[in-house]
C-alpha cells in the first residue's frame, strides 16, 4: 500500500451523486486535468480523514471516475474506469473504491456495485439520495445491506455533507485492514468456462476470476495490454469458442437475479412508491412537447435579460475604474515607451476584457443554479427528440449546452458519445454554440446600436438581441449537423439514456463556488493570451518598416499648419498606425474584408482574436488607444463611438458593420485552441480543417448578407 500517496476512487451511476460527493469531501482543494496517457478529462483533490470520526489525519486523494452504469464500457469516458480498476500499475489505481449509489433506485445502482465488488477492490456503499427515496414512500435498511454484501454501508447527503464522517471512518477501517474480506463472488465466470479462466489466470498471474473476465472481453479497451497479448487472448477465445454478447447477457440475468432479494429485503415500501409529488407535476409540463419548448424559450429569455439589466451597474463601475486607472497611471509614470507600453498596450487591452466579468458571472450562475436545480436535465430530454431530426443523439444536448461556457470542454465531453458518427457531427458543430469567449464582442457590439430600450415595459431589447444571437448559434448548429450527415456515412445507431434527478433546491454555496471558478478561468485564462497579444500588438503598432512612420507623420504635421493641436495629434497618431507593421499588414488584408464593411484596423482585430475569440475587444482597445490621442483617456466603448469611416467620414461602426461583425462571430471558428482538441479528438488534421473551412465560409457569407442588408 502506497501510505505516501492513498488514492480513493469515486465510482457511480450518472446522477447518482458522485460529484457532489466529491465536491463536499475535497471543499477547494480540487484540481483538473486528464487521466495519464487519455484525453478524458478528471478531477482529483484532496481531504484528510477526521479525527474525529476515527480517521488519524491522514490526507489522501480522491479521484472522480467517469460516470458509468457497467464496468463495461460504451464510450470513451466509461473505458478509463476499467483501465484503472483493473491495472495495479496505473497511478490512479485506488486502495479504495467508494460506489455511490441512488437509494431511490437501488436495485440498478447495485449492479455496477456487484460488479466492482466482484474485481476483490476494497470497496464502499455510499448510500445516496435516501431523502428522494423517503420521499417516494421507501425506506432502506443499511445495517441489512452491509451484512447482505459483506462491506461497509454508509448513509450518506452528498448535498449537506451529512454522513460524510462516518465514510471516512468506513476508509480508514478499510485501510487499516491487513487481511482482505473473503470474497463471495455475486457472479463467477469460472461456473460456467473454466478452462478459459484458469488460461487467462494462468497466463497473466491473476488470482481473480471475474478480472480474468475483464481481460477476455475487454483486452481491446485496456491500454495497459500490449498488442501481443490481445492476439494471444483473441486465440484463447477461438480455442474455447466463447461468445462474448451471449455470455454478458447471461452474466446481467444472474447479477440482477441476485441483487433482487438482497434489494427485497433491505427496502421497505410503504403505500404506493413513485417520485415525489412535485416533480410529477412539473415533469408534466416542462416535459410536454410543446409547453416544455415554451417554457425553455422563456427561461432563456430570462438569462440573457438578466445579462444586460443586472450587469449595467457593475460595468458601468468597471468602465470608470478602467479609464481613471490608465489616466492616474499615465500621470504617475514619466513620458516616453514604458508608459505607452503600460497604459495604451497592457491596461487597455485588459481593461476590456474585465469591463465583462458582471456579464460571465450572471451567466454562469444562472447556469449552474439551471443544473442544480434539476432542470437541465429536463431540457436534455426535451431537446433529444428535436436532435434526432437533425442526425445528432440525445448525448448531444451536453456537449451543446456546454458549449455556451466553453467550446473546449464541451468538445471533450463528446466520448459521452457511443455513436461515432454521432461523435463526430457533434464535434463539427458545437463551435457554433456561443461561448462565454463571444460575450464581451456582442455586449460591446449590441451596445452600440440595439437602444437599451425596453418593450411591454419589461424586456430589454438588447437582451433580446442577445438571445436571438444564441439562438442563431443553436439553428446553425443543428442545420449544419444535418447537412453534414449527408455526407458522413452513419455505421451505428446512437442511443440516449439518461436518470432524471428529483428537483432541488439548488446549493446557493454551489452556485457560488462555479461561479467564482467560471470567472477566474475567464479572467485568467483569456488575461494570459490577452496581455501577450497586446504587448505584441503595442510593439507591431508602434514601430514599423524603415522609416515609413516618420515620413506619415511629417507628410500629415505639413499638410495641416495652423489646424487645433487636438485634431493633428490625432491625425499623425492614426497616420503612425496605418504605416506601422500591425497597419501594413491590416492594410494587406483589407480589399478581403472590405466587401463585410471592415477597414484595416478590425482586420488586425479579427487575426489577432484567433489566438481567443475574447481578444477582439482587447485588440480594438489597444488600437484604438494607440491611434487617439494620448492625453484623452477614454474607454473601447467611446473610442469605438467616435471613430470615422476614413471614405465616408461618418462613424465607423454603424449597424450594418456591427450586425455583419455579429454574424461573423456567431459562426466564425475563431479560436486556435479549439481546433487543437478537434484535432486531438479526431486523431488527425483532417476534420480540424473541414472544421475551420466550413465554419469560416458561413461566417464570411453571413457577415457579407448582413452588411448589405443593412447598409
Amino acid at each position: 500500500m502506497r501510505q505516501d500517496n492513498i488514492r480513493i476512487a469515486l465510482v457511480g451511476n450518472p446522477n447518482a451523486g458522485k460529484s457532489t460527493l466529491f465536491n463536499a469531501l475535497t471543499g477547494m482543494r480540487q484540481k483538473t486535468g486528464n487521466f495519464p496517457g487519455v484525453t478524458v478529462a478528471k478531477k482529483t483533490g484532496t481531504f484528510k480523514l477526521s479525527e474525529t470520526g476515527g480517521g488519524d489525519g491522514r490526507e489522501v486523494t480522491l479521484v472522480d471516475l467517469p460516470g458509468t452504469y457497467s464496468i463495461y464500457p460504451k464510450s470513451a469516458d466509461e473505458t478509463v474506469v476499467m483501465n484503472i480498476l483493473a491495472n495495479p500499475g496505473n497511478p490512479d489505481f485506488p486502495e479504495v473504491v467508494i460506489v455511490v449509489a441512488d437509494a431511490s433506485n437501488l436495485q440498478r445502482n447495485l449492479l455496477l456495485f456487484t460488479e466492482i465488488s466482484d474485481l476483490g477492490l476494497p470497496v464502499i456503499l455510499a448510500l445516496n439520495m435516501l431523502d428522494v427515496a423517503q420521499s417516494m414512500g421507501l425506506s432502506v435498511n443499511a445495517v441489512q445491506l452491509a451484512m447482505q454484501l459483506n462491506v461497509p454501508v454508509v448513509n450518506i447527503n452528498a448535498r449537506t455533507g451529512e454522513g460524510t464522517d462516518k465514510l471516512q471512518a468506513a476508509v480508514q477501517q478499510l485501510l487499516g485492514q491487513k487481511a482482505q474480506r473473503e470474497l463471495a463472488y455475486f457472479y463467477d465466470p469460472a461456473e460456467d468456462v473454466p478452462g478459459l479462466i484458469e488460461e487467462v489466470k494462468g497466463i497473466h498471474n491473476l488470482g481473480n476470476n471475474y478480472l480474468a473476465l475483464q481481460y477476455i472481453c475487454q483486452h481491446d479497451h485496456f491500454s495497459f495490454v500490449e498488442q501481443p497479448a490481445r492476439v494471444q487472448l483473441d486465440k484463447l477465445i477461438e480455442k474455447y469458442g466463447f461468445d462474448e454478447h451471449e455470455f454478458l447477457a447471461s452474466e446481467t440475468i444472474s447479477r440482477y437475479e441476485k441483487i433482487k432479494p438482497i434489494v427485497s429485503r433491505a427496502v421497505k415500501a410503504e403505500g404506493i412508491t413513485e417520485s415525489p409529488k412535485w416533480t410529477r407535476r412539473l415533469d408534466h409540463i416542462l416535459l410536454h412537447p410543446v409547453w416544455g419548448y415554451v417554457i425553455f424559450g422563456l427561461v432563456l429569455m430570462v438569462v440573457f435579460q438578466a445579462i444586460f439589466a443586472w450587469a449595467s451597474y457593475p460595468m458601468d463601475l468597471l468602465d470608470a475604474a478602467t479609464a481613471s486607472t490608465i489616466e492616474w497611471v499615465k500621470d504617475i509614470l514619466p513620458p516616453g515607451v514604458v508608459n505607452d507600453l503600460i497604459t495604451d498596450g497592457i491596461l487597455a487591452g485588459i481593461g476590456g476584457v474585465i469591463i465583462f466579468v458582471p456579464q460571465i458571472a450572471i451567466l454562469f450562475a444562472l447556469v449552474s443554479i439551471l443544473e442544480e436545480s434539476g432542470y437541465m436535465a429536463r431540457v436534455m430530454v426535451i431537446m433529444d427528440k428535436l436532435m434526432r431530426k437533425f442526425g445528432l443523439n440525445g448525448r448531444s444536448v451536453v456537449p451543446l449546452i456546454s458549449g455556451v461556457a466553453c467550446a473546449v470542454p464541451a468538445i471533450m465531453t463528446t466520448r459521452s458519445i457511443s455513436s461515432r458518427h454521432e461523435r463526430l457531427l457533434t464535434i463539427l458543430v458545437t463551435p457554433l454554440m456561443s461561448c462565454s469567449a463571444r460575450l464581451p464582442i456582442y455586449a460591446i457590439l449590441i451596445a452600440l446600436v440595439v437602444p437599451s430600450t425596453k418593450v411591454f415595459g419589461i424586456l430589454n431589447v438588447q437582451g433580446l438581441v442577445l438571445l436571438g444571437l444564441y439562438l442563431l448559434g443553436l439553428v446553425g448548429a443543428l442545420f449544419s449537423a444535418w447537412l453534414l450527415s449527408i455526407f458522413i456515412p452513419k455505421k451505428e445507431t446512437g442511443y440516449f439514456m439518461l436518470e432524471m434527478p428529483s428537483y432541488k433546491f439548488p446549493r446557493w454555496g454551489q452556485v457560488g463556488y462555479t461561479m467564482l471558478e467560471s470567472v477566474k478561468s475567464f479572467v485568467f485564462e483569456a488575461g494570459k493570451v490577452i496581455m501577450a497579444i497586446s504587448i505584441i500588438l503595442w510593439v507591431v503598432s508602434s514601430y514599423g518598416p524603415g522609416d515609413n512612420m516618420q515620413q506619415a507623420e511629417e507628410s500629415v504635421l505639413a499638410s495641416m499648419p495652423g489646424q487645433p493641436e487636438e485634431q493633428v495629434d490625432a491625425a499623425v497618431a492614426s497616420a503612425r498606425l496605418e504605416n506601422s507593421y500591425a497597419g501594413s499588414f491590416g492594410r494587406f488584408i483589407e480589399p478581403a474584408i472590405r466587401p463585410l464593411g471592415y477597414d484595416w484596423k478590425i482586420g488586425i482585430a479579427l487575426l489577432a482574436s484567433f489566438a481567443a475569440r475574447e481578444v477582439f475587444v482587447g485588440t480594438m482597445a489597444t488600437i484604438y488607444s494607440i491611434s487617439g490621442d494620448s492625453e484623452d483617456v477614454l474607454t473601447v466603448k467611446q473610442r469605438l463611438i467616435q471613430e470615422k469611416n476614413a471614405e465616408t467620414g461618418g462613424p465607423m461602426y454603424t449597424p450594418a458593420v456591427c450586425y455583419s461583425l455579429l454574424m461573423f462571430y456567431v459562426f466564425a471558428m475563431m479560436c486556435m485552441s479549439t481546433i487543437a482538441v478537434v484535432y486531438r479528438e479526431t486523431h488527425g488534421w483532417k476534420w480540424p480543417m473541414i472544421q475551420l473551412t466550413y465554419l469560416m465560409a458561413l461566417a464570411y457569407v453571413s457577415a457579407f448578407a448582413a452588411y448589405q442588408i443593412f447598409s
